[in-house]
């Protein structure tokens, strides 16, 4: 399977350090620096992150980054961050844009952009043609630096393999999408600024989507929605019969705050999803997780690690708390089996959720409830039990866990309070010492009366 990754490419560099201190010059913070990185940007990101999931997935990929690069002294750093990209690349007439990010204590400071203007357009070779001829699958990543509009690279992606995916990524100053593009992926700023219209939310993404498929007639738009997920719509302007009501595809929230390359993962695993023959609304869900996974893995700053767990798992619980944390926030846990979730639940849960910054649920898996309740249960599956708990607005994180007890999900995320409902007692609590081992507290709130799980699935039962 051959992949191609059509797009303009960037150099990021990455500068962390601590600031203690304001320039005696101007009230502006003195940063120390610790550390200095380079990665690929743009679509050399995307090309970066294709040849990663090529290298671990089931099935590998010969993933191609068809660009244009300059020759000046820049170019040679973004060339060394390609390295295990194959790159068939043309000449590029303008500076090698960079961005650089400055970061003091985990927040952002500034960002410094050298060369990012507008460019003359850029050489293509026939070997740039004679790749996107080969494809399978097609990404195209818009910077507007010019590639994406040049004539001969237009003509060769409409003319590629019938059945050949195409996702195209688009950039305020880039080129229009060819017609035939698959599947057209603004974010939902890009998607206000093109359609003209204030699109703010899941119901202006999906006018703004509909505007937009109108006017460029591919075959469905994906308005991405940063934390809340995707909306999907199939376009009934590509030929066939009016598509489906818009599907919006929910994001796991993970509690990151640099959402910085999520974009390019998206676009990315969208694309090798279709390529792989998944259907366009599974794809878009399968590109919504793997945007979460990366940036609870820590994001472009991670690049080489290896893969994050799952968006529900134990890590991204982890990064919540210690965001919060650092933040200075208060840590909320509580824990359960939650089946059949109630009213008495949904009660403690907001009542702790109000005592801190953040609420992580500790849920015990389907084995764990079988040991403790019976051959019987649970009534509702693990994973039905977690989307529930993450539908709650109360609910930041569910953490599942396997043991009888929840110590060991405590250690991972060490919350300041631990809450339980009003019918335990904070003496009868394993989990108070441990709580007190690193100064949190264990505490109680109101009991609900008669609501539980197991007179609900008694009611339940006398009505069937």
């Amino acid at each position: 399977m051959r992949i191609v990754v059509v797009g303009d490419v960037l150099l990021d560099v990455d500068i962390a350090g601590t600031s203690e201190r304001l320039s005696p010059d101007a009230p502006v913070p003195v940063v120390d620096v610790t550390t200095s990185s380079m990665r690929a940007g743009g679509a050399g990101l995307v090309a970066v992150l294709l040849a990663a999931d090529s290298a671990t997935g089931p099935d590998g990929a010969e993933v191609t980054l068809v660009t244009a690069v300059s020759d000046d002294a820049r170019s040679r750093d973004l060339r060394r961050a390609l390295a295990g990209v194959r790159t068939v690349a043309g000449y590029s007439p303008g500076p090698t844009p960079v961005k650089t990010r400055v970061r003091t204590n985990d927040h952002a400071v500034t960002r410094i952009d050298e060369g990012c203007g507008p460019v003359a357009a850029p050489q293509v070779t026939a070997a740039m043609l004679e790749t996107v001829a080969a494809a399978d699958a097609i990404v195209v990543a818009d910077y507007g630096r010019g590639l994406a509009a040049d004539p001969a690279v237009r003509e060769a992606l409409d003319g590629r393999r019938p059945g050949i995916p195409l996702v195209w990524d688009p950039h305020p100053r880039g080129a229009l999408p060819v017609a035939s593009a698959t599947v057209v992926t603004p974010n939902l700023a890009e998607a206000a600024l093109f359609s003209g219209r204030p699109a703010q939310g899941v119901a202006g993404a999906g006018e703004a989507a509909g505007a937009l498929a109108a006017a460029w007639g591919c075959g469905a738009v994906v308005v991405t929605l940063g934390a809340l997920g995707a909306l999907l719509l199939t376009s009934p302007y590509a030929g066939g019969p009016a598509g489906p009501l818009p599907l919006f595809v929910p994001a796991v929230p993970v509690g990151v705050p640099d959402a910085c390359g999520a974009g390019d993962r998206f676009a990315a695993s969208l694309t090798l999803a279709l390529a792989r023959d998944a259907g366009l609304s599974d794809s878009v869900r399968v590109a919504v997780r793997a945007a979460g996974a990366f940036l609870t893995a820590g994001g472009v700053s991670a690049l080489g690690r290896p893969a994050a767990p799952p968006p529900d798992a134990a890590g991204s619980a982890a990064t919540l708390a210690g965001t919060v944390r650092a933040a200075g926030g208060t840590v909320v846990a509580t824990g359960g089996c939650f089946d059949l979730l109630h009213a008495g639940h949904a009660r403690t849960l907001a009542a702790a959720r109000r005592l801190g910054d953040c609420l992580i649920v500790c849920l015990n898996s389907d084995d764990s409830v079988r040991r403790l309740k019976g051959e019987n249960r649970p009534i509702l599956a693990q994973q039905d039990r977690v989307d529930l708990l993450l539908a709650l607005e109360c609910v930041d994180a569910v953490l599942v866990f396997d043991e009888d007890t929840p110590e060991k999900a405590l250690e991972s995320i060490r919350p300041d309070l631990w809450v339980k409902g009003g019918d335990y007692t904070g003496a009868t609590l394993p989990e108070s010492a441990l709580m007190q081992s690193w100064g949190g507290q264990s505490v109680t709130v109101p009991y609900i009366a008669a609501r539980s799980t197991t007179l609900l699935a008694g009611a339940l039962a006398r009505v069937g």
